[in-house]
Order: C-alpha cells, then sequence, then structure tokens
C-alpha cells in the first residue's frame, strides 16, 4: 500500500521487474535481482511478485482488455502498456486492493515516465481514462465471451497453439488445466534425509504447512516463505520442489549398491533427491550438457551432503559404461506443465521448436534403454502435458511399462494404462507425466 500519496514500493519493484522481462530476462530471476537491489522487505517482495507474475501470465487478456479500452490502441507506447498491465491485472484480479486506489496509483506510476511534463501529462490522462473504462465494463466484457472454445485463448492467456495442444491431449479436462495456468504454483519444499532429521525442518517453518499422504518427504506450505534466505537452505536440510516433481525419483526407488544414471540432471532437484532415497548409498552418475549447470550441480549436491558423479557432455553421445541398474530422463521439454510457476514460459515456447524436443527426448530415452541391463528399469519423466513429448515418445520408443497406478491410483494416466499423469487443475501441484519402463 502508499504513504502520503506515494507510489507503493511493490507497484515499482513491479514494473522494473516487468521491463526486464520485456527485455528478454526471466521473470523469477528478474523479481530476485530487482528485489535484491532495492534490498525490499519479504511482504513487498511478495506483492510485487503477485502482480508482476500477474501481469506477465495474463498478458493476452490484459492487451485485449487495453486495447478494447483505447481509442488508438497501436499509438500506446510500450512502457505505458507495460503500466497498464499491472494496473488492469489489480483491477481484474486482486481483491487486495480497492479499484479506486488501483486507478490511482497506475496513473501515479504513468507519471514516473521520463518526458516533458506535456507528455508526462497527455500519459497520465490516457492511463486514467483507459484504466477506469477497465474498471467499468472489464468484467463484463470477459463474461461475454463465456465458454466459447473459439475465446479460450484469451479468456485463459494462452497462445492458441498451446490452446489446440492442450484440447488434444487433454479432453475433457483441457479447460481446467487452462484456467489452472493463472492460479498460484504449489509452494512446497522436500525435506532432505541426508542433513537431520524431518522435525529439525517442521521447527524451521514460521508458516503453517501440512503433509502428503504419500510423498513423507514433502511439506506443503501454506503461506510464503523465503526458504534461500532461511537457515535449512544454508545448511542443505530442505529443498523447494514441487509434489509432481518428487514422483520422478520415488518411481525409480533407488537401492543401495545400485548403479543409477540421472541424464538430464541439472538444476538437481531429482538428482540428490535420488541420493537422499537411498541413503546416499548407491553410485549416482549426472550428466549435464552444460559445464557451468554441471558445475552448480555438484555444489548443491555438497550443500545437501548428496554423493554426485557429475559429468558435463550431451547424454545421448558421452562415454558411459552400459548396465545401470536405473536410469532418470528427465529431458529438456516445453515446460506447459508449470506454467503458472513460470509465468513467461507459455510466451517464450514455439510450436515450430516442439517437433526438435520430441526428437531428442526419443533420443535420449532410447540411449537410456541402451545403457540399462536386463532387468532394470528407466523412468522417464517430464513437466509438460503435451501427449506429443509424453505418451506418444513412450509408444515410439517402445518398450513393456510397469504399471504404477497401484501406488499411485490417484494419478493414473488417462490414455497409457500404468503411467502417471498429475494436472494442477486436480492435483495442486505441477502437471507432470511419469512413466518406468522395464528393460
Amino acid at each position: 500500500m502508499t504513504t502520503d500519496g506515494q507510489i507503493s514500493p511493490e507497484r515499482l519493484l513491479a514494473l522494473r521487474v516487468v521491463r526486464r522481462v520485456a527485455e528478454g530476462a526471466f521473470t523469477d530471476r528478474a523479481l530476485t535481482a530487482e528485489a535484491r537491489r532495492s534490498d525490499v522487505d519479504s511482504r513487498t517482495r511478495s506483492a510485487a511478485m503477485r502482480i508482476s507474475y500477474g501481469a506477465v501470465q495474463r498478458r493476452r487478456t490484459l492487451d485485449w482488455l487495453i486495447d478494447g479500452a483505447a481509442e488508438r490502441p497501436e499509438g500506446i507506447e510500450p512502457d505505458v502498456r507495460e503500466i497498464l498491465r499491472l494496473g488492469a491485472y489489480e483491477v481484474m484480479w486482486s481483491d487486495r486492493v480497492p479499484q479506486a486506489a488501483a486507478v490511482d496509483q497506475t496513473v501515479r506510476l504513468a507519471r514516473t515516465l521520463h518526458g516533458v511534463p506535456r507528455r508526462r501529462t497527455a500519459r497520465a490522462g490516457l492511463v486514467n481514462a483507459v484504466m477506469r473504462r477497465i474498471a467499468e465494463n472489464g468484467a463484463q466484457r470477459l463474461a461475454q465471451l463465456g465458454d466459447d472454445p473459439t475465446y479460450a485463448g484469451i479468456r485463459y492467456s494462452l497462445p492458441d497453439w498451446i490452446v489446440s495442444g492442450f484440447q488434444d491431449s487433454l479432453g475433457s479436462d483441457a479447460e481446467a488445466v487452462m484456467a489452472a495456468a493463472n492460479d498460484p504454483a504449489e509452494s512446497a519444499i522436500r525435506w532432505n534425509s541426508l542433513k537431520g532429521p524431518r522435525r529439525s525442518v517442521e521447527l524451521a517453518l514460521d508458516v503453517p504447512w501440512h503433509d502428503d499422504p504419500i510423498l513423507g518427504e514433502a511439506l506443503i506450505l501454506e503461506g510464503p516463505f523465503a526458504l534461500e534466505h532461511s537457515s535449512l537452505w544454508g545448511a542443505g536440510r530442505a529443498m523447494a520442489q514441487s509434489r509432481a516433481s518428487m514422483l520422478p525419483a520415488r518411481v525409480l526407488d533407488p537401492r543401495p549398491g545400485e548403479r543409477i544414471l540421472d541424464m538430464c540432471a541439472a538444476p538437481g532437484a531429482k538428482s540428490t533427491h535420488l541420493a537422499a532415497l537411498s541413503g546416499n548409498a548407491a553410485e549416482i552418475v549426472c550428466v549435464e550438457l552444460h559445464a557451468a549447470r554441471a558445475e552448480a550441480l555438484r555444489a548443491l549436491g555438497h550443500r545437501m551432503g548428496a554423493r554426485l558423479d557429475v559429468r558435463a557432455g550431451d547424454a545421448r553421445e558421452i562415454d558411459l559404461e552400459p548396465g545401470f541398474d536405473a536410469v532418470l530422463v528427465d529431458p529438456p521439454c516445453t515446460g506447459l506443465g508449470v506454467i503458472n510457476s513460470r509465468p513467461d514460459v507459455r510466451w517464450r515456447r514455439r510450436p515450430e521448436a516442439l517437433q526438435e524436443l520430441v526428437n531428442l527426448q526419443r533420443e535420449l530415452l532410447t540411449r537410456a534403454i541402451s545403457l540399462t541391463r536386463p532387468g532394470g528399469r528407466v523412468v522417464y519423466s517430464t513437466c509438460t502435458l503435451l501427449a506429443q513429448e509424453n505418451e506418444d515418445v513412450v509408444r515410439a520408443v517402445g518398450g513393456t511399462l510397469a504399471d504404477l497406478t497401484a501406488e499411485f491410483p490417484s494419478y493414473a494416466h488417462p490414455r497409457l494404462p500404468g503411467a502417471l499423469q498429475t494436472l494442477p487443475s486436480r492435483d495442486g501441484t505441477d502437471g507432470f507425466f511419469v512413466v518406468r519402463i522395464d528393460v
């Protein structure tokens, strides 16, 4: 909120974040950098995150509202449009701020832009007019779209190719998944058993939390918690990780004495989870394409007390001795199952790049099987919900699928027997696909 009629610090921070995103930065990294530079408190950072993430996520819907409320939308300057997106998001989707206050703050924000007094006054007048029209009839305009599938991209702020992909891949679940793409992402952490008892993690949390009935290492947080600024992070006792992201290591089920390969290992949540589940008694080889990310993975493993053999190289061709007991393949993908936690993903992905990703996924899975001993197992997982990257890849490569639904019945995949699929709309966690191939 504001004091003495000034602009609130969270809105100033949010504007800097969306400007950096417009220049090509990732939203989460821009927020971290700008919050650190401004040295803001946790409340301001949290409020700025809500506003900036919402403005990035709902960009298509916001632009549709702005263009419909402006007399000459093509003449709106880029910085003015970013300010309007922030303000329109608050007016339409925030119940924490009265509409009049949001309009006033947006106008004040527009006055901070450089220019001669006349230009600054003109900008403020434009912003005031557009914001008032959105406040007056924005909700009615959106309601008039109804359930017409033609307008799904506008309604849920998604590119049309992603809308089509979800509709083709998810059928009757698509509508709910698209709606959930704009909801706050799950906030969960994984207790690292290599660094002490779970109780030590529970006692360090200053926010409410609850358990998961299946994943004993998961704690689902019910409020904001700055993990990376806590003692838990520094001591390696916990890691931010969604429950869906914990499933692949659980499904692989690493055992003491086994030789295990993680083919696309960085940033390392699943690698360190494998080490914890095996009690550091398995040999875990981690392959990462980029040298810098491989080095960061080594540092993470050291901090979390995980014994990892990290190697930099292309997992499709790096020299590896075959005969692994188990291999995890978590390949590069479109990431369309995590778009509520990564606001800019939906705008960065391009449909023409999908086939290249699918080819890479097939090559990685094929090599994983070739490196696995007879009687071993391969887990293939993605954080996307497109069939082309999931069940189609598995069917193309072939192999005997294990039935994972006995252990995880609520996550049973509706179209690929034995496989798992988590949906943000149904399960309250990331959208993941997980399958195990018995070699």
